[in-house]
């Protein structure tokens, strides 16, 4: 495949928070790897007051905050000079790549939406080929099913990919919204992460959220989020005598009961201030343990954490509630699944009893299964395969022979193209 004109989308000016920015980072640093001509763009949305700002823990009309981080988040991979911002309220781009992120996309092979993060604004749009990252299976399914408005919005691209990697396989109780969903997982960089020396004196931790958004009810199944998990083990800490570490965030979470069951619970922004603080807080970890969103586990969706990629990257063993993931991921050296708490006890015991050699497969796994030239290369190999099966004229099935053909010169971009039909 020949070099592309990709556009990223994502939510880092208005989520500027070290863990959060390196899902959307490694993208664009992924795409840029492999030879291809990346431009990472946002937009503000509609909502006036869509920046956050973890400071204050409010959100804000003012993106000031958000672009000084990128502005630091950017540079500090090497690309300083790959972003834009769209301030939807003002009419204004901004950050250095403002005064040519319209041309490029006009010149652009493809667009890839990661979290549904950004509606397809009309300047991406023509873009012939529009690729979704669905990184909330269950969640995003039911959404699609119940809210016209979301579905309007998926429908819009045309390759669906989710990291709930056993849609569509026997046992995976993800509702069904009628779209072709295609497995994905969390690309890494792996130069981006390099292994640390093993901290058996560190402590379990992860950075989480107590309660993301309400729990979902379709069809009589509720579909819950951490808080939701995390009862069946909250005595882990007194079983196992190890240390146990959450970088929590929610102001509803019931901090002071964790702590007297043995929890440490720090503040997240000390752990996800900006990439570097986050790095170095994995990389002071012994390893993660960490429950995943009840919707995820009782859907049996096959879904595996960004965060968790990046700890087995740095050579951090993980212990994980299994959301169905052990059918494609290999588990016993390096990642730990468990189901209940008695799971939980015996995995925390085998991590003690054969650390370094859990560090070793960590990092062996992520190198394997994460490693982001294998999955963006699969993930646009995909994307083209998808639509060379498309009839003429439909979707992007004509351009496709563009992606991956080149243009000579880029820069002066090719004539703006017409909407392409959108399938779903």
């Amino acid at each position: 495949m020949r070099p592309l004109r990709i556009v990223v989308l994502g939510y880092i000016v208005r989520g500027p928070l070290g863990g959060m920015v390196w899902h959307y980072l490694q993208y664009a640093m992924g795409f840029k790897a492999l030879g291809h001509d990346v431009l990472f763009l946002e937009d503000s949305g509609d909502d006036a007051w869509s920046c956050y700002n973890p400071l204050t823990g409010q959100s804000t009309p003012d993106p000031a905050f958000g672009l000084d981080f990128a502005a630091r988040a950017f540079a500090s991979v090497g690309m300083a000079d790959a972003w834009a911002y769209h301030d939807a309220h003002t009419g204004r781009w901004l950050g250095p790549a403002a005064g040519r992120a319209l041309s490029f996309c006009r010149s652009a092979d493809l667009v890839v939406n990661v979290s549904i993060a950004n509606a397809l604004k009309p300047w991406v749009r023509s873009i012939p080929c529009k690729i979704l990252i669905d990184t909330d299976p269950a969640f995003t399914q039911i959404r699609n099913l119940t809210d016209p408005k979301r579905r309007a919005l998926v429908d819009q691209h045309d390759v669906l990919f989710s990291f709930g990697e056993n849609i569509g396989r026997p046992g995976c109780g993800v509702p069904d919204d009628g779209h072709a969903w295609r497995p994905t997982r969390q690309p890494v960089v792996l130069d981006a992460w390099e292994p640390a020396a093993p901290a058996p004196r560190g402590s379990y931790t992860t950075v989480m959220l107590w309660q993301s958004y309400p729990v979902r009810v379709y069809l009589g199944r509720t579909y819950g989020v951490k808080a939701d998990s995390f009862a069946p083990i909250a005595g882990l800490p007194r079983r196992t005598g190890a240390s146990f570490e959450i970088a929590m965030g929610s102001a509803g979470a019931p901090r002071a009961e964790l702590e007297r069951k043995g929890w440490r619970i720090t503040d997240p922004f000390a752990a996800t201030e900006d990439p570097v603080t986050y790095r170095e807080y994995i990389c002071r970890s012994k390893a993660e343990f960490s429950v995943a969103k009840h919707g995820y586990v009782v859907s049996r969706s096959g879904w595996f954490s960004e965060r968790s990629a990046v700890y087995l990257a740095c050579g951090r063993p993980i212990v994980l509630e299994d959301t169905g993931f052990t059918d494609w991921l290999p588990t016993g050296e390096g990642v730990l699944a468990f189901s209940t708490e008695d799971d939980a006890v015996a995995a925390i015991q085998d991590v003690e009893g054969r650390y370094d050699r859990h560090c070793r497969a960590a990092r062996e796994i992520a190198a394997e299964y994460f490693d982001a030239r294998r999955v963006l290369t699969d993930l646009l190999e995909a994307a083209a395969e998808r639509h060379s099966h498309e009839p003429a004229g439909s979707g992007i099935g004509a351009p496709v022979a563009s992606v991956g053909a080149g243009h000579p010169n880029p820069e002066r971009g090719r004539p703006a193209r017409s909407k392409p039909p959108l399938t779903s």
